[in-house]
C-alpha cells in the first residue's frame, strides 16, 4: 500500500455512530465495531464486517516505547500505517495503550445498496441494541484494517485527556 492509499483510507474513515463511552483508564474496554466498505468492482455493493477491538488499560510509558505496537492477526497494510504512526508518537502520547485487534470478525456479510442506505439501516440496528461500546464506521474496502486502526487510535486520542486526570486523581502521574 503506497502513501497515497493509506492517505485515502484515512481520509474515508467516517465514524457513523460513535461509543458512547470513552475507553476505561483501570481495566481493559470491548468495542464493538461494525465496518461498511464499499465493494470496488461492484455498483452498489457494501461489505460489513462486524468484530471487536480490545483495549487495555493505558501504561506510562517513554516515546520511544509507543513503537512497539502489538498487531495480532493484522497483515502488512496496518503494519506499515503503525510503523508511520510511531514515527509521531513521541509528540501525541505519554500514555501505551494495549491493544489486542481480532481480525476473526463475529460476522461478515455483503448487502446490495447505496453507502448511505446500508449505513442508516445498520446505524439504526446497533442503536436498537443499546450497547454504548458499539462503533459503526464506513471506510475503504481494500483498505479496512487501516480504516479500524484509525478509529482505533481516535479513540485513544479521545480517551487520553481523562485517562491523564484519572491517573492524576489517584497520584499515580
Amino acid at each position: 500500500m503506497n502513501p497515497d492509499d493509506f492517505h485515502y483510507a484515512l481520509e474515508n474513515t467516517k465514524v457513523i455512530l460513535p461509543p458512547q463511552k470513552r475507553l476505561e483508564t483501570f481495566g481493559t474496554t470491548v468495542l464493538n465495531y461494525h465496518l461498511i466498505t464499499e465493494e470496488m468492482d461492484a455498483v452498489n455493493r457494501m461489505r460489513v464486517r462486524e468484530g471487536r477491538i480490545h483495549a487495555q488499560k493505558p501504561e506510562l510509558v517513554t516515546p520511544d516505547g509507543f513503537a512497539k505496537l502489538l498487531l495480532d492477526g493484522f497483515g502488512e497494510k496496518a503494519e506499515r500505517y503503525a510503523d508511520a504512526v510511531s514515527e509521531f508518537a513521541s509528540q501525541i502520547a505519554i500514555l501505551k495503550y494495549g491493544f489486542s485487534f481480532r481480525k476473526d470478525e463475529t460476522r461478515r456479510y455483503d448487502v446490495t445498496g447505496a453507502l448511505g442506505e446500508v449505513s442508516d439501516k445498520v446505524r439504526k440496528e446497533v442503536e436498537a441494541k443499546g450497547d454504548p461500546l458499539s462503533a459503526v464506521l464506513t471506510g475503504v474496502d481494500d483498505g479496512w484494517e487501516v480504516c479500524l486502526l484509525k478509529f482505533a487510535l481516535d479513540m485513544v486520542l479521545a480517551s487520553g485527556g481523562d485517562h491523564v486526570r484519572d491517573l492524576k486523581r489517584r497520584g499515580l502521574l
